[in-house]
Parts: C-alpha cells; structure tokens; sequence
C-alpha cells in the first residue's frame, strides 16, 4: 500500500478506505481525480507532479475508472477535478486544467 512516506510523489489512491485515512493524517491534502483516457488530465499530470515535490501538501492520485464507485460518491462528475482537504475537511474543488501558480497558492493558504 501506499504510504505518504513517499511524499514528493503523488500517491494512488486504492480505496475510499485509503483516501479517508490520508486525508485525515495529512495537513493539507491535494487529490486529483483523472482518467487515463483524459487528454486535459494528462496535460495537468506535471503540474500535479511538480505541486507533490515542490509544496507540503500531500497529493493524492484518484483513477475514476479504478475506483467508480469512489468518484461518485465524491460527487465527481467531470476529469480533471482536484479537491483540496485541510485539517481533514474539503476546503475547496476546481475542475480542468489548472495553472500552477494558482493551485500552489490555495495550497500555501490552506498551509497556513
């Protein structure tokens, strides 16, 4: 399994079990739901990589065909989608291909 030693590295998520236990022990967590059929998911991938070896956060790796049941009960309806989790709670969610810059900066505000 995964763990968030690995930090630095997106982890992949493997259960609705294992989102809920990283969320809850991480400060501030970034989970980027994607499908590898999704070309807009794979131009946000290094940015997403770049935002697990740059910042604090934890960055977490959603497969949405891996895990249906999971994106839907997350309410994901479209991909890219990122959730950012602070102190355990949702704290905010964007849709598609973000800018870097941007997604750092809701990440150093939640940090802190």
């Amino acid at each position: 399994m995964s763990t968030p030693e690995s930090r630095g590295t997106p982890v992949h998520v493997e259960s609705q079990d294992h989102l809920e236990e990283l969320v809850a022990d991480e400060n501030v967590v970034l989970v980027d739901f994607y499908a590898d059929w999704c070309g807009p998911c794979k131009m946000l991938e290094p940015t997403v990589d770049e935002i697990a070896a740059e910042t604090d956060a934890l960055v977490l790796k959603v497969d949405i065909d891996e895990l249906q049941e999971l994106a839907r009960d997350q309410g994901i309806r479209s991909v890219p989608t990122l959730q950012f989790y602070a102190d355990g709670e949702q704290a905010k969610q964007v849709i598609g291909v973000q800018d870097k810059d941007d997604l750092v900066e809701v990440v150093e505000q939640l940090s802190s």
